[in-house]
C-alpha cells in the first residue's frame, strides 16, 4: 500500500540461544529447512503491498546482509522504494526485553522523515506468522487510533518475557504488562504507528534514548489513542533455544505448515537451486522435513533437516534440527539435538538433549 511503509527491527540479542546467536543475529536464525526468522517479516509487509522497507541491522550483520542482499527475492530490489539497509546503534540495550531501541530509530531519523507515507508497520523479526497488514491498517483507521499493537490471545500457559496488553471493551489498550502468566494477550511485536506521532516521540524522548519504543508507548496510554488488533492465526515467539526447538517441532504437524507457507501469502526467502534429496537402500524417514541437497542413508524421526545435509548409514536422527551441511557419520545417535551449520560428529558419537534444554553443538565441538 502506498500509505505504509515498513521497518524491520534485528538489532536486539538474547543469551538464551546459546550457540545459534554465537556468530549471527536472532534474525537469520535458519527456520523451517530453507527459511530464516527475518523472511517473516519481510514477507509480511511485502505481501501486504508495502514496496519501502527498512531493515535495521545488528553490529553482526554478515549472515543477515549474506541472507537479504539487495532484497531481491522479496520484490524490493527496485528503483523506487525498495529495501533500505539501516545502521542499529552499537550501544547494548537497556534490557534483553527491548526490540525497538529508540536509539536505533533515532540514527535513521531521516528514513521516516523523507517519505510521504502516511503509517509505519514496525515489526520485530523473531515472531513467526503469516498476516495482511491491510486489514490491520483498515482497522487502525477505523478505531481512530495513532497506534495499534498486534496480540495474540492465549489461553494455555505463560506469556514469559513478551509484553501483554490488557483492553477494554472497544479494544484500547489500558495497560501494557510484563511477565503476566496464564491467559493473556501476549503481544506480537508488531504494530502500526502514524508517522507524525512517530517522529514526535522521536524529539521528544531524544534526550532518553536509552528507552524502548514500548516504553514509551506505555507511559502514554492516557494522551494517546492506543488500540490493539486481534490476530486469530498460528503465532510463535521464538526468544530462546527451547522455543526454538518446540517451534520447529511444530512445523511437523501439516496444520501449521499450511496455515504458515501453503496460503496465498507465500513466505519469500533467499533461492539456493539444489538436486532433490537422494536416499540410500536403507535411508528412512517419518515425520520429517528434508530439504533438498541432501543424502539419507540412516533413519530420521520426527526431525527438521537443512539443505545440504549427509546421514550415513546406521545413524538414527530424532527430535531433532539439523541446520545446513551438517553430516552425521555412521552409527551416531542424536535425540532431541540442534547441530549448527557445518557441524561434524564423528562415527558412533551418541547426543541427547532434553524437551526443556535441548543440546546444541556445533563443529568445533564435535568434528574429529
Amino acid at each position: 500500500m502506498k500509505r505504509m511503509m515498513g521497518l524491520v527491527c534485528t538489532n536486539y540479542t538474547d543469551g538464551d540461544f546459546g550457540l545459534l546467536t554465537k556468530d549471527r543475529p536472532i534474525a537469520s536464525i535458519p527456520y523451517g529447512g530453507r527459511y530464516r526468522l527475518v523472511d517473516f517479516p519481510l514477507s509480511n509487509m511485502v505481501n501486504s503491498g508495502i514496496t519501502t522497507v527498512g531493515l535495521i541491522t545488528p553490529h553482526r550483520y554478515r549472515s543477515l546482509l549474506d541472507h537479504v542482499g539487495n532484497g531481491k527475492e522479496w520484490a524490493l530490489g527496485r528503483r523506487v522504494g525498495g529495501m533500505f539497509i539501516l545502521p542499529g546503534s552499537i550501544y547494548g540495550m537497556r534490557n534483553s526485553n527491548g526490540k525497538f531501541l529508540l536509539r536505533d530509530l533515532l540514527g535513521n531519523h531521516s528514513f521516516f522523515e523523507r517519505t510521504a507515507r502516511e503509517l509505519v508497520v514496525i515489526s520485530a523479526s523473531s515472531t513467526v506468522f503469516n498476516i495482511d497488514f491491510r486489514q490491520v491498517a483498515e482497522a487502525h483507521e477505523k478505531s481512530g487510533a495513532s497506534i495499534t499493537l498486534l496480540y495474540k490471545h492465549m489461553d494455555d500457559g505463560a506469556s514469559g518475557k513478551s509484553p501483554s496488553l490488557v483492553c477494554d471493551d472497544t479494544n484500547r489498550v489500558t495497560a501494557v504488562n510484563t511477565g503476566e502468566t496464564g491467559a493473556a494477550n501476549v503481544f506480537m511485536d508488531t504494530m502500526i504507528i502514524d508517522r507524525e506521532l512517530l517522529l514526535r516521540f522521536l524529539d521528544w524522548y531524544k534526550n532518553q534514548s536509552y528507552l524502548d519504543l514500548l516504553d514509551i508507548i506505555r507511559e502514554d496510554l492516557e494522551q494517546i489513542r492506543v488500540y490493539g488488533y486481534a490476530f486469530d492465526g498460528y503465532v510463535r515467539s521464538i526468544t530462546n533455544a527451547t522455543d526454538y526447538m518446540s517451534a520447529s517441532m511444530e512445523l511437523l504437524n501439516p496444520q501449521v505448515i499450511k496455515e504458515l507457507f501453503m496460503g496465498e501469502r507465500q513466505i519469500h526467502t533467499k533461492v539456493q537451486d539444489a538436486h532433490p534429496a537422494k536416499y540410500g537402500p536403507n535411508g528412512s524417514s517419518r515425520n520429517a522435513m528434508i530439504a533438498t541437497g541432501c543424502v539419507i542413508k540412516g533413519t530420521i524421526e520426527n526431525t527438521i533437516v537443512f539443505r545440504g545435509c549427509t546421514v550415513e548409514e546406521g545413524a538414527v536422527v530424532r527430535n531433532s534440527v539439523l541446520l545446513p551441511n551438517t553430516v552425521l557419520e555412521e552409527g551416531v545417535v542424536l535425540d532431541r539435538v540442534i547441530c549448527d551449520k557445518f557441524s561434524h560428529i564423528s562415527k558412533g558419537v551418541t547426543l541427547t538433549g532434553t524437551v526443556e534444554r535441548p543440546l546444541i553443538v556445533n563443529l568445533r565441538e564435535t568434528k574429529k
